[in-house]
């Protein structure tokens, strides 16, 4: 059973960066806050990321479940998030999008996302009752903090303030830029996890199979254990450099990781973090370009 904990939809692009618009321009393409640049491959004509392409992807890859993410450059999704989660429970897992300011509606979610990094307060101390609410609510919280370890000491005080409170740490702690390592050791508590979407991003200029990747792999093994460690793609963005199923394979084929540490990474212990049911491997699927 292989679960992706990190990937995006979308019905329209409509966020912002750095307060300029993020505006879908056709074949794949948006113009991001005054710059062309290739958001989606470019075969996704339309602009449209749907569960549907996604699903396709996955079932060729040979994944069983995704943890949908949220993020400002899209814009709330929550609308069609809804959607996707009432028409594939067993697939997936949704989350709605924290904006400053604006009301939060977690109601048909299964966690919230809050993108760290771009709060115009960084200070997780004043987002309290975010925090707060998915407790209470039994949901998840998905959080990509800034680069280094700026934001790792509030972090570190809301997790042991709500010990129940699931929280999964993206971007694999923003691997290789600052201290990095600090939010890996976040994990150390007993209820945060640790998501590697994105992780090909951060290593792009080495391409496949990125093996400075899965060497952040094993120093994160080292430091927390690969149970508090889940694979995620995020997908579409990193499938402007490689395929959906290169996003799994540089680690399902590694030989720096054992079996066991690949059942867990890209599986076990998202299952059972967010709640999926036992499912069968999906069978994976010759290419036209084996023998």
């Amino acid at each position: 059973m292989i679960i992706d904990a990190h990937v995006h939809l979308w019905k329209t692009q409509r966020g912002t960066v750095n307060g300029k618009p993020v505006v879908p321009l056709g074949g794949g393409r948006t113009d991001f806050g005054g710059e062309v640049r290739q958001m989606l491959p470019p075969y996704l004509v339309n602009g449209e990321n749907t569960a549907e392409i996604l699903l396709s992807n996955m079932d060729f890859a040979g994944v069983n479940g995704a943890v949908v993410t949220q993020e400002m450059i899209d814009g709330p999704q929550d609308c069609y998030l809804r959607e996707v989660r009432a028409a594939h429970p067993d697939r997936f897992r949704v989350s709605c999008l924290y904006e400053e300011g604006k009301p939060l509606f977690p109601d048909g979610f299964d966690g919230v996302k809050i993108c760290a990094g771009r709060l115009s307060d960084p200070d997780l101390l004043h987002h309290e009752h975010v925090f707060a609410d998915a407790a209470e609510r039994g949901q998840f919280l998905l959080i990509d903090l800034a680069e280094g370890d700026t934001q790792t000491a509030a972090l570190g005080i809301l997790a042991d303030r709500y010990p129940t409170l699931r929280i999964a740490v993206g971007h694999f702690g923003m691997a290789g830029r600052g201290d990095w390592m600090a939010q890996i050791r976040l994990a150390e508590r007993e209820n945060v996890r640790i998501e590697s979407g994105g992780i090909t991003w951060l290593f792009n200029s080495e391409f496949w199979p990125y093996p400075s990747a899965v060497k952040a792999f094993r120093d994160a093994i080292e430091a927390v254990g690969a149970a508090k460690l889940m694979w995620g793609s995020d997908y579409p963005r990193t499938m402007t450099a490689i395929t959906y199923r290169m996003s799994l394979d540089f680690l399902l084929f590694s030989d720096a990781l054992t079996a066991h540490e690949k059942s867990l990474i890209l599986g076990e212990n998202a299952r059972d973090f967010y709640g999926f049911p036992n499912q069968p491997p999906v069978p994976r699927i010759r290419h036209m370009a084996e023998d």
